[in-house]
């Protein structure tokens, strides 16, 4: 039995998951709901995986923010302190991560055999072409989008399904945090 391997990202309406100029964390849009949300799902035990690009943009993050940061939110600690694989050709350890591992090589063969051998599901925030590429592999078995109520027409930045194959979507689940922000679930097979 494989591993499931859920690829986990905030998006904007507009597709992109990020934005430059004045918007702050969560577009500014997190409430309650949706930060105990984050958290529960980031309890269950897993194992992170990132490309290498996103675990420098984490760990800069981290070391640069201060205790009542948005970086700091509980979920994030607990995502920071699971058993995490970075794939990466050009990091080397240890690195600043509790329990993260660099493994070299091509990120569809390292997460196929992780699947094989992992005990736990697989999850992976952000790391946008790592994931673009485990999906046109077949690897992805979900994809989670938390969708922020804005639109980042002038301000987006890292559009987070620029280039990728097309798919098909089957709607798995589908949750509303505060009122404004939604959480969909996909099951995505190749089109084709």
């Amino acid at each position: 039995m494989t591993a499931t391997y859920t690829f986990d990202v905030f998006a904007s309406l507009d597709g992109f998951g990020a934005a430059t100029a004045n918007w702050s964390g969560y577009w500014g849009k997190q409430g309650p709901e949706l930060l105990d949300h984050r958290l529960a799902v980031y309890r269950a035990e897993q194992r992170m995986v990132f490309g290498a690009n996103t675990y420098r943009a984490f760990a800069q993050l981290l070391a640069s923010s201060t205790e009542d940061s948005d970086v700091r939110d509980p979920w994030v600690t607990r995502m920071r302190n699971l058993p995490a694989t970075v794939v990466s050709s050009t990091l080397d350890g240890p690195l600043d991560w509790p329990d993260a591992t660099v493994v070299k090589g091509d990120a569809v063969d390292v997460v196929a055999r992780l699947k094989e051998e992992s005990e736990v599901p697989l999850r992976s925030h952000g790391s946008l072409s790592l994931n673009r590429a485990l999906m046109a592999a077949g690897l992805v078995d979900r994809v989670q989008v938390t969708l922020f109520p804005v639109i980042t027409g002038q301000t987006g930045a890292d559009p987070v399904f620029q280039g990728a194959e097309d798919f098909d979507l089957e709607l798995l689940e589908t949750r509303t945090f505060d009122g404004r922000t939604q959480e969909l679930v996909y099951r995505p097979t190749l089109h084709g």
